[in-house]
This record gives C-alpha cells, sequence and structure tokens, in this order.
C-alpha cells in the first residue's frame, strides 16, 4: 500500500503547489518551446502517477525468479493472498477502477476534442475553397472580411487565412512575418500541445494544474510562433503587426495571430530577452525528464524490492 499511496500524494502535490509555482516562474517566456515541454511533462506525470496508483493496488508484487515453472507458482500464490480477504478484493477492485477510469476519461476527450476540432476544419476548409482566393505573395487564403484577422488550421490539409481586412491593415513584411507565425504554428504541431491541453481540462476540470496548463500553454505557443517567425522577420515589424490585429478574433478550432496575450507577446518582442542560455536549458529538460521518470521509479520500488526478498515459498533454480 506504500506505492499507491505516495504516488497519490506526489500527484497531488504536483498538481496543487506544483503548477501553482511553475505558474509564477518567468523563464518559460525565455524559451517558451522548452515552456510547453515542462508544462507537458507535469500534466503528464499528475496522470500517470494516478494510473500507475490505480495499478500497484490491482495487481500483487510478485519475486523475481528464472524458472518459468516457479514464476507461475509464485504468481498463483500471490493473486490468491492478494484477492483471498474482501479487503484485499475491494481494494483490487478500486485500484483497477480507478486506473481504467482515468485511462478511459483521458482516452474519450482526447478523441471528441479531435473530432470537432477536424469536423470544424473540415467544413471550413470546404467554404474556403469556394470563396477564397489564392494570396501571390505567401500562398495563404484570402477571405473577403471587413474585420482584420490572420489564423491557421493546422493539421493535414491546413491553411493559413487572411481577411481582406487584414491585408488592408498590413504592409508587405507585416504580412509576410503574421504568415511566418502561423506557419510556425502548423510546423511545429501547437494543435496538439492545445489539444492534449484542452483535453486534460475537460477531464478533470477539479485539478487545478490542467486548468492553469491550458492557459499557459496557449501564451506559450504564440510566443514560440513569435520566436520562430523572428528567425526571418524582425521582430519589431510583427510587433506592429500585432498591435494591428489586436482584438482579432478567429473561428473555433484554428490559431490566430492575434489573441487575449497579444499585448505581453509585444512587450516581449519589442524588449526581448537574454535568451535561457544552454545549462538552464538543460536544466530544464532535465527537471521534465525527472517528473515524468518520479512516478515510474516509485511505482516499480515493491518490484526491485521483491527482486531481494523470498516472501514465496519459491525456491531458485541452483
Amino acid at each position: 500500500m506504500t506505492a499507491p499511496l505516495i504516488l497519490l500524494g506526489y500527484a497531488l502535490v504536483v498538481s496543487t503547489a506544483g503548477a501553482r509555482w511553475l505558474q509564477h516562474l518567468k523563464w518559460p517566456q525565455r524559451s517558451p518551446g522548452l515552456g510547453i515541454l515542462v508544462w507537458q511533462a507535469l500534466s503528464g506525470s499528475v496522470v500517470l502517477s494516478v494510473v500507475l496508483a490505480g495499478t500497484a493496488l490491482a495487481l500483487p508484487t510478485l519475486p523475481v525468479t528464472t524458472g518459468l515453472a516457479d514464476l507461475l507458482h509464485a504468481c498463483a500464490l500471490a493473486v490468491q493472498a492478494h484477492y483471498a480477504t474482501p479487503g484485499g478484493a475491494a481494494v483490487a477492485v478500486a485500484g483497477a477502477t480507478l486506473a481504467t477510469a482515468v485511462i478511459g476519461r483521458v482516452a474519450y476527450c482526447m478523441v471528441a476534442g479531435w473530432s470537432v476540432t477536424r469536423r470544424l476544419q473540415t467544413v471550413q476548409l470546404g467554404g474556403l475553397a469556394l470563396v477564397a482566393r489564392r494570396h501571390v505573395a505567401t500562398g495563404a487564403m484570402v477571405l473577403q472580411h471587413h474585420t482584420p484577422a490572420v489564423y491557421c488550421m493546422p493539421g493535414r490539409g491546413g491553411e493559413v487565412v487572411l481577411t481582406t481586412a487584414a491585408l488592408d491593415a498590413l504592409n508587405g513584411p507585416e504580412v509576410a512575418a503574421v504568415f511566418a507565425h502561423e506557419r510556425a504554428h502548423m510546423r511545429r504541431r501547437h494543435d496538439i500541445v492545445l489539444g492534449a491541453a484542452s483535453a486534460l481540462r475537460a477531464a478533470f476540470p477539479f485539478i487545478p494544474l490542467f486548468g492553469i496548463a491550458k492557459v499557459q500553454s496557449q501564451e506559450l505557443v504564440e510566443m514560440h510562433a513569435d520566436d520562430v517567425a523572428s528567425r526571418s522577420s524582425d521582430r519589431r515589424v510583427l510587433a506592429t503587426a500585432l498591435v494591428r490585429l489586436a482584438g482579432a478574433t478567429h473561428p473555433v478550432g484554428t490559431l490566430g495571430a492575434g489573441g487575449d496575450c497579444a499585448l505581453a507577446r509585444v512587450r516581449r518582442l519589442t524588449n526581448p530577452v537574454e535568451s535561457l542560455g544552454m545549462a538552464r536549458s538543460v536544466l530544464a529538460v532535465t527537471a521534465a525528464v525527472a517528473v515524468v521518470v518520479m512516478p515510474l521509479l516509485i511505482g516499480a520500488a515493491p518490484a526491485v524490492a521483491a527482486a531481494a526478498m523470498d516472501y514465496c515459498p519459491v525456491g531458485f533454480p541452483a
């Protein structure tokens, strides 16, 4: 029972204190790509911890043996002891139910979210094929509309869309900058990042981490796309374009160049901060890996302990 309790405690600490602590750190804005990775690792570790806790409750710990017959005999004895009492059976059923419910809920929300997004994009692409035209310089789809907006539909058959009002509001370099921003969203598959964050938020709205991770991921993917676009465009040109597109909206299931965090992004583009550096980047990646590996180590501890003990009457071959 020790490992499941530790795993559940780990998930509780990470999903509350860990999320709020990371939320107030400033370094993810200096390296949005790494920030996205850490938020994904934090969210994944909570789900993994709960699933492993349920699995540990449902399955008995087995000793290690080199003989197949001895292993099967040990399994039979361990399973019999694990389920012999009403309490043991109840705990095992509760653990299996917990693990299955978490996996099923996450899978359902992810598939449902992806299905809705693809359906909306299919309808939008069909409409664009009828009414939009190609922009000569960028190849984006130009849609007749009075509101300045630039957005993309990632995934297979994805497109970047500009409204005619956006073309009127932006000059040539600014159009190229926002187009590069949207292309960065599509190449880096930011829709998968946001889709996973949204699915976890929908699956478990009562867990603070997933709500915070969704908001943080939405900001970081925009900053990440800004950084990628800035490699081929001047940062101030992109900042000016964002100002002109401030308040722009975009259809559900798409990623837009504007957004609620546009002001913070403009400040970041016009006043660039020093990069995170190699040492801190390695530390961030190490922390992300450690957060995910920790539940695996905790879950494996009973099995490691079982390898060093002989609590079942199983003899090892000489």
